[in-house]
């Protein structure tokens, strides 16, 4: 019925919050269960619809700048700058921290 557990142990369950919580409050309490399970589904199903539409837009968006790579110009291949300036920005170090006497 429930996966792994069975009648007898749900009737189990159900006496031990019957005893603990008694006959006025289980109701309540079983109310309250239930709408914070549907508050919980909702709030998921909000959540899983708003990360599928954030797919398909950038899905749309990757959509639309394949058309631009492809309008370059045939045999030429975008090659990344080489100037002196650009390789000695990538060969330069960081100044060494020093440590206050």
């Amino acid at each position: 019925m429930f996966g792994p557990i069975g009648m007898q142990e749900l009737i189990i369950i159900f006496v031990i919050a019957l005893i603990v919580f008694g006959p006025r409050k289980l109701p309540e309490l079983g109310k309250s269960l239930g709408k914070s399970l549907a508050e919980f589904k909702r709030a998921s199903n909000d959540l899983r619809h708003t990360l599928e539409e954030e797919i398909r837009v950038e899905d749309v968006n990757l959509e639309k700048e394949k058309p631009a790579a492809k309008t370059a110009e045939p045999g030429k291949k975008d090659e990344p700058s080489t100037s002196k300036e650009d390789l000695s920005k990538k060969t330069s170090k960081a100044p060494e921290a020093t440590w206050p006497d």
